[in-house]
């Protein structure tokens, strides 16, 4: 599974610290995805209503599959989280694997949910919570804080996981933040792939290369635009997501 960025937790004790730090109780639907060979689904069900174990990979899903055939509240979806239609959920736990952490973070980020709980690799992990300003700060970054408020709470060894990575994780707390209801999520997204795809430019020199007119550009703050992506707030690009709307 290596091949596929899957390196599954088997320390029951960090297991059973996940669950508790995802607060289940019995009316929660979860949400689990790269559920592998079930450690942490087994762990989820015993504290959920349901729990929606995605895997892709075909031979572990039908392992999942025969693992909890006596469950009845575990439902084993098999397929790609970033293509498939998620089920109905409102918590999200997930030892997530490692080559998809960027895409499905921001595609689950977007979403409604009550709580996260995922597992990273560290160097991720520390990019998704750098502070504005920091040299590690970036779309990520900017994204999760828009989002959410984002916070590790714990290290794991690589000795957890077979197989072994060359890294250690980090488990990361996401609690949504109250949205402004005239920031389109995809208008939000859209502005701060463009900003940082030009992120040694300053915010105007960036805005005019993604086509925003001189005429859109003297109705923005003057300031914001003197500034390099890095330098600006989660929210200072979401007024820039409504101003340039749209950007291109």
């Amino acid at each position: 599974m290596k091949k596929k960025g899957q390196h599954f937790l088997v320390d029951r004790a960090a297991l059973e610290r996940i669950a508790q730090y995802a607060e289940l109780c019995k009316e929660d639907r979860v949400l689990e995805i790269g559920a592998g060979t079930g450690n942490l689904t087994e762990v989820l069900a015993e504290r959920s209503s349901c729990v929606y174990a995605v895997e892709i990979d075909p031979q572990l899903a039908i392992g999942l599959q025969g693992k909890f055939q006596s469950f009845k509240n575990v439902r084993v979806i098999r397929g790609d989280a970033l293509e498939i239609e998620l089920p109905d959920y409102n918590k999200i736990v997930s030892n997530l694997p490692y080559q998809i952490s960027s895409k499905i973070t921001y595609h689950l980020l977007s979403r409604p949910f009550e709580i996260s709980v995922l597992m990273y690799q560290q160097e991720f992990a520390k990019r998704l919570v750098a502070p504005i300003g920091n040299r590690e700060y970036g779309r990520l970054a900017m994204v999760a804080g828009f989002f959410s408020e984002a916070k590790i709470l714990e290290i794991l060894p690589r000795s957890a996981f077979r197989p072994v990575p060359e890294v250690n994780s980090a488990i990361v707390r996401l609690l949504p933040r109250s949205l402004r209801p005239d920031v389109k999520p995809e208008d939000f997204l859209n502005i701060v792939e463009g900003l940082f795809r030009h992120r040694r430019k300053k915010v105007k020199k960036s805005l005019a290369a993604l086509g925003v007119s001189k005429e859109r550009l003297t109705e923005i703050d003057a300031k914001m635009l003197d500034k390099r992506p890095e330098e600006l707030t989660p929210d200072q690009a979401a007024e820039l997501a409504i101003a340039t709307h749209p950007f291109n």
